[in-house]
């Protein structure tokens, strides 16, 4: 029994070391995975300079592929990234470039900064991003001027990743790391996780991890074991 738990012990040590591998995750435009959920926001990224205003707002829930598309968008529009706090002069900024606000409703805001940003915008003939889990009509705004510039933004909604576009992202990941697994193991996956790209990037890793650490292949007993440690139930079990 002695045995038992400390050949089981010292496989816990190992498996918590850090990976010493590295793999690159393929972010571009052309990696950018569509589903119906997304078609509208990746509608709106392709559509820059043409946009319907010069303030475009990308609503969604954790995971829903806003960050993947706010980054497609700053390098292909050359944009800055901006926090419009009081004294940031993010203002100033705005003026000369287009501009990216990512996660608004996590990381807050000055009201005036703010409006000072989306006037700068609209008198420069520049562009402005901004990426929320909330729709703008229910961030903590005050100032009735800076309401007023809100509501005449683009407001476009992303939708959570329905199981077609989960499996797709799992094998990319997969992919990104020179990893192929069954179609089956996939569909197993994805009808137990949680309905997010986070929890799909947070699987995959755990998953690479787990195989290399006890040197075998990617199984269905092994995902199990991930899910479960996740708190994803097995419906099957």
């Amino acid at each position: 029994m002695t045995d038992v738990k400390t050949a089981d012990s010292r496989r816990k040590a190992v498996e918590q070391l850090p990976l010493a591998f590295s793999h690159d995750a393929a972010t571009g435009r052309d990696d950018l995975l569509i589903s119906e959920r997304l078609a509208a926001a990746v509608s709106i990224v392709d559509a820059w300079p043409q946009w319907p205003s010069p303030v475009v707002i990308l609503a969604g829930p954790v995971g829903s592929g806003k960050t993947h598309l706010a980054n497609i968008w700053k390098e292909h529009s050359g944009a800055v990234s901006i926090h419009p706090k009081a004294g940031a002069n993010a203002a100033v900024e705005a003026a000369s470039t287009p501009v990216l606000f990512e996660d608004v409703d996590r990381v807050g805001f000055d009201d005036t900064e703010l409006f000072h940003v989306i006037n700068s915008v609209r008198e420069n003939g520049n562009s402005l991003l901004m990426t929320s889990r909330l729709w703008p009509m229910s961030w903590p705004v005050e100032l009735a001027d800076l309401r007023s510039r809100l509501k005449a933004a683009t407001v476009v909604e992303i939708g959570e990743p329905d199981e077609e576009l989960l499996s797709q992202v799992i094998v990319k990941l997969f992919s990104d790391r020179q990893l192929y697994i069954d179609d089956k193991l996939v569909l197993y996956i994805v009808a137990r996780m949680e309905r997010s790209l986070n929890a799909a990037q947070t699987i995959v890793e755990r998953l690479d991890r787990l195989a290399l650490s006890r040197g075998t292949k990617i199984t269905r007993s092994l995902a199990a074991e991930v899910l479960n440690e996740l708190g994803n139930s097995d419906p099957a079990d």
